[in-house]
């Protein structure tokens, strides 16, 4: 007679770690993995078990703790003297140093920050979400789209995007509405379609009786409306041929983007508050300034060895499993003995380029302009001004007047960095002309000359510059979701969304039970003495 332990005995030998989990799933000895996160796994699974794991941004951390859940003693080694990863709030008199460049000290006024990496957080990320909830972090909304904010074209002329988007409109919607009336689409509708689509054309694109555009309130008001008889009027509608003369025009869908779409969140106070969160639920909270200069994977556990940044002191901690989250550029200068083929692996993994630049300024943008956050389309190596959520009418805000990724960043981080500074503020003085002045304590973020990052993401897709998320899916992307003996590997990097922090989660969420169905497997067919030396 064959016993279940028997069966997942020679599962394992035959399917590896997912069938053994499938079948437990099937047997009932596991919890089966519901939608979005991971299973619950029982407290006392990890029990007499030590997990290593390196790196404490949002997969680090997040693998620490549910381990910790789990019953696993946990060490959570972090090189830098802060955790979270790429999730880095920089405030008053913080150090930005980057490989090559001089240290740049922050410098900003009262309560004000400065999201150097995520900042924004989709409705759908429920993980994240989740995590902020359950540690009693306060989120506020995040003004990702803004009407009153601007479309530059590269000759400096700019509009309002809801005139962009409205007249943009009005002028499709007329096109249409001339092709349908004049037969032009009678292969494709039916009479009924058309007498249904008439009408939806006339108030898509407000039109007039006669299916023309001729401008819209929609697109704002020329005259405002006032007191007694004053009424509104509208701008004269832009010609088709002016908006499609505006470079950025494509923008004015990037709310429609799903990762963009409202409603979006920040926890109040900066990005790092979440992680902060985790840290101080942690059992055993993140050992900092812990560099790691060799990980070995042996016969009876792991070994890890780092140095201790503030005495030079060098440290070993071993352990029987190990989650590593470091980045890949980073992880191919420590001497490790991983397989041939994942070193290969690794070591073919180009992260991509991405710049950040802010400004503390008072807040001109929305005594003059009306537009409270948001986000300014300018193109060009800045590529966009980002205006603050947070704080709407305190004296002043951290305005970003970079955000760009891909072939554009790498070029513009070869700047110096003071050129890069003002550069970035003379994009600003052509938007809102005068107040490049205003502009003060300007710090740059170029992502691949930061330390233990090294950049923001993976350019899986390099043909697809500058967008990370999408069916990534090569020979190493696939092997580096598999352990290397003990080893375990978990970032947003190994997600399909490896831009945002949800990757990370579900990253972690995976390896976390990868790893507790081996555990797992074995004390099933582990004999019963060893089970209770353990």
């Amino acid at each position: 007679m064959i016993t279940r332990r028997k069966l997942l005995e020679r599962l394992g030998h035959l399917g590896g770690l997912g069938a053994t989990f499938s079948a437990m799933q099937a047997l009932g000895l596991m919890s089966k993995a519901r939608a979005a996160g991971m299973p619950a796994l029982p407290p006392t699974l990890g029990k007499g078990k030590h997990v290593i794991v390196l790196g404490a941004g949002i997969s680090g951390l997040v693998s620490a703790y549910e381990l910790e859940q789990a019953g696993f003693l946990v060490t959570l080694l972090e090189a830098r003297e802060r955790v979270g990863g790429r999730a880095w709030t920089v405030r008053d008199g913080d150090k930005i140093e980057m490989n090559g460049e001089e240290t740049q000290t922050a410098r900003f006024s009262d309560g004000a920050y400065f999201n150097a990496g995520p900042a924004r957080i989709p409705s759908f990320h429920t993980g994240l979400l989740g995590y902020a909830d359950k540690f009693g972090v306060p989120l506020e909304v995040e003004v990702n789209s803004s009407r009153s904010a601007y479309v530059v074209a590269d000759d400096g002329t700019k509009m309002r995007q809801r005139t962009a988007v409205n007249d943009m409109r009005g002028h499709i919607a007329e096109l249409l509405s001339k092709a349908v009336s004049q037969g032009a689409l009678d292969q494709q509708l039916t009479p009924a379609d058309k007498e249904k689509l008439l009408p939806f054309l006339r108030f898509y694109g407000d039109l007039d009786e006669k299916g023309s555009f001729a401008g819209t309130a929609r697109s704002g008001f020329d005259a405002l409306p006032g007191a007694g008889p004053t009424f509104a009027t509208s701008y004269p509608p832009r010609p088709l041929s002016a908006l499609l003369a505006n470079q950025q025009l494509p923008m004015t869908l990037f709310d429609d983007v799903f990762y963009m779409q409202a409603t979006m969140v920040e926890p109040v106070g900066g990005m790092d508050r979440i992680h902060a969160g985790f840290d101080r639920n942690l059992k055993h909270p993140a050992v900092r300034g812990a560099e790691v200069t060799r990980i070995r994977d042996t016969a009876k556990g792991v070994e890890v060895v780092y140095r201790d940044k503030g005495s030079g002191v060098m440290n070993t901690v071993s352990g029987d499993y190990l989650i590593c989250t470091i980045p890949f550029p980073v992880l191919t200068s420590i001497d490790t003995n991983f397989s041939k083929p994942v070193k290969q692996a690794i070591a073919g993994v180009v992260y991509d380029y991405s710049n950040k630049i802010a400004f503390d300024a008072p807040r001109f943008w929305e005594k003059e302009d009306q537009i409270y956050g948001g986000i300014t389309f300018v193109g060009g190596p800045t590529s966009l001004i980002w205006y603050p959520s947070a704080a709407i009418h305190s004296a002043r805000g951290m305005l970003l007047a970079c955000y760009a990724s891909g072939p554009i960043a790498a070029d513009f981080q070869k700047r110096p960095i003071a050129e890069q500074i003002e550069y970035a503020r003379g994009v600003v003085e052509k938007v809102h002309p005068g107040h490049g002045k205003d502009l003060a304590n300007g710090i740059a973020v170029n992502w691949h000359k930061i330390p233990y990052s090294l950049g923001p993401w993976p350019a899986w897709n390099p043909a697809q510059a500058g967008r990370q998320e999408g069916n990534i899916d090569t020979p190493a992307f696939r092997l580096l979701q598999k352990p290397d003996g003990r080893i375990y590997f978990a970032s947003a990097a190994l997600s399909q969304t490896p831009g945002w922090q949800e990757g990370g989660i579900a990253s972690a969420h995976y390896q976390v039970t990868a790893l507790a169905a081996r555990v797992t497997a074995q004390a099933m067919v582990e004999p019963r003495y060893a089970r209770v030396a353990a």
